[in-house]
């Protein structure tokens, strides 16, 4: 799969108009995806393994979105075949009382995945250049100076924050990837109304996900903005289709795959001094009487 058309190269104006919500490339069907997807979870599951025992990087994966997007099936099913114990996953929902009295990217760098893991972010510090921005109330409502929020220049700012803080990860080993899952209007529709017709979805849907929609412009524009803002080399954002849920799945993992790849991930080359350990160990071992 050619991931680069899905990535938002650094310094090109994005138009989200230019990036079709039902694309699925040469796959016409899910069961050819379902295979690639399976080949992809295994190779990650080997590259994980490689990266914690290396002990040197940690990949931390961004996922933002529409309500209805997905992301929970693709964190779901993208890393179901990857050792628990080498991944974290944390959802960011509407700030604590504790986290309200730090800056907005306070509560992220505290849940970074240590070197050598894998953390996926579901949803995550963006919220505060895109709700925090559509609903202007919220900024308001934040305990900041009174000059910070009378700033006509603070989502540019944020911008700057963010690109510094993501350069600043990758300078200390940590590189990020960051996914929106294009949906369309229409897809979201449906799948909020199979939400309200099927019993075992219900539990799925708010009023609150609906009274959301009718933002969808606004929406789109901050999310145009913060993405051509802060996608660079060090933490790229990619445009992922995301109305064939078969195919963002597959898409997401191609691309996990092919980041952990670009590492040259290798196991750790064992000193002369713990190779004859080794020796000495197997000599105890297999003098051990049954």
């Amino acid at each position: 799969m050619d991931i680069e058309r899905f990535l938002v190269k650094e310094g090109k104006k994005l138009d989200l108009r230019d990036h079709p919500t039902d694309h699925s490339g040469d796959y016409s069907d899910k069961d050819a995806a379902a295979k690639d997807l399976t080949a992809n979870i295994e190779r990650m599951s080997e590259l994980q393994d490689i990266l914690y025992a290396q002990d040197v990087y940690s990949l931390l994966v961004v996922f933002q979105a529409m309500d209805a997007a997905g992301k929970d099936g693709v964190i779901k099913h993208v890393m179901s075949g990857v050792n628990p114990q080498g991944v974290s996953v944390v959802s960011f929902k509407v700030p604590s009382a504790e986290e309200m009295d730090h800056d907005y990217l306070w509560r992220c760098q505290r849940s970074l995945p240590e070197r050598g893991r894998i953390g996926i972010f579901n949803r995550s510090h963006y919220e505060e250049v895109l709700v925090v921005r559509v609903h202007k109330g919220i900024l308001q409502a934040q305990q900041l100076p009174s000059e910070i929020k009378a700033d006509n220049d603070i989502w540019e700012k944020r911008f700057k924050h963010i690109r510094d803080w993501e350069s600043h990860l990758y300078e200390n080993g940590t590189r990020v990837i960051k996914f929106f899952l294009n949906v369309s209007r229409n897809e979201q529709k449906k799948r909020f109304l199979e939400r309200i017709s099927e019993p075992e979805k219900n539990w799925k849907f708010s009023m609150g996900d609906v009274k959301e929609r009718t933002y969808w412009t606004d929406y789109m524009k901050a999310y145009a903005e913060a993405i051509e803002s802060t996608s660079t080399k060090e933490a790229p954002w990619y445009i992922i289709p995301a109305d064939k849920k078969w195919f963002t799945r597959l898409a997401v993992s191609e691309v996990i795959v092919k980041t952990l790849e670009a590492l040259d991930l290798k196991y750790p080359v064992l000193s002369e001094e713990r190779k004859a350990e080794l020796v000495q160990a197997r000599t105890l071992l297999e003098a051990e009487s049954e």
